[in-house]
């Protein structure tokens, strides 16, 4: 079954060492306390946004015991943290599409960050929209099948019968991907029948990839890249760069 195979280089935050699992921690403990205040409630099972955000905390190993502290602190009525959700389109060297996704406290100091990126690295911030159209909305679900113990028919059979809209065998990783609005429904059957995943989240997946062939475009591109994934607001980077 044909997928976009490509979950791994979309987001280079994916199983990342310890000093960036730190920073990754601290961006979700952010998206949990948007979700919780968003969603009005701390019980993943009646609210959904908070179910997707703590499955992608599990895939980054984020301790259960942070999970619960940031959502307490979220619920407390002492907490005065109010986030915003923005989103930038431009294009990065080569005509790369690029969405960053941040969440903020203040416009002002973000905006200018994320365009310092683009203009340092040789790309351009664009309107709202520029590049969305050419990206689909899908919940993505990661497997490590690096020891082989995983039989990829089973997987996959378990993934359909779980409500999956595809799956794909991508070397050590097997790849699901949902519909968004069954993604949790997915993630919570998986988990019932033991998998356990690398990375679980909704995703802007792109339509079609674009190779690089510069030696300067590739430099600027990862500069691009690493620089807007260093920013505390930015929470994601998607992009159509292939860079296998």
């Amino acid at each position: 079954m044909s997928g976009h195979s490509k979950w791994h280089n979309i987001q280079k935050t994916k199983g990342a060492a310890d000093a960036k699992r730190s920073a990754a921690f601290t961006k979700i403990a952010r998206e949990i306390i948007v979700a919780v205040k968003e969603g009005g409630s701390g019980d993943p099972n009646n609210n959904s946004r908070l179910a997707t955000v703590i499955a992608k905390a599990k895939a980054v190993n984020m301790p259960n015991d942070n999970i619960k502290r940031t959502i307490d602190k979220a619920l407390g009525a002492g907490n005065t943290d109010n986030y915003e959700a923005v989103t930038y389109e431009g294009y990065g060297p080569g005509g790369v599409a690029v969405i960053v996704e941040a969440l903020t406290d203040n416009r002002q100091r973000t905006a200018p960050e994320v365009r310092h990126a683009f203009d340092k690295c040789n790309g351009n911030l664009g309107a709202q929209g520029c590049v969305s159209w050419s990206f689909d909305k899908k919940g993505v679900i990661v497997i490590d099948n690096e020891d082989g113990e995983l039989d990829e028919d089973t997987v996959m059979m378990d993934a359909l019968e779980a409500g999956a809209a595809d799956f794909e065998a991508d070397g050590a990783a097997l790849e699901i991907t949902t519909d968004p609005d069954a993604f949790n429904d997915v993630v919570k059957a998986l988990e019932a029948k033991g998998y356990a995943f690398v990375n679980a989240d909704i995703e802007m997946v792109p339509q079609n990839y674009i190779t690089l062939t510069g030696e300067g475009d590739v430099k600027n591109m990862q500069k691009l890249i690493d620089m807007l994934e260093d920013s505390d607001d930015v929470q994601n980077v998607w992009h159509n760069w292939e860079n296998d």
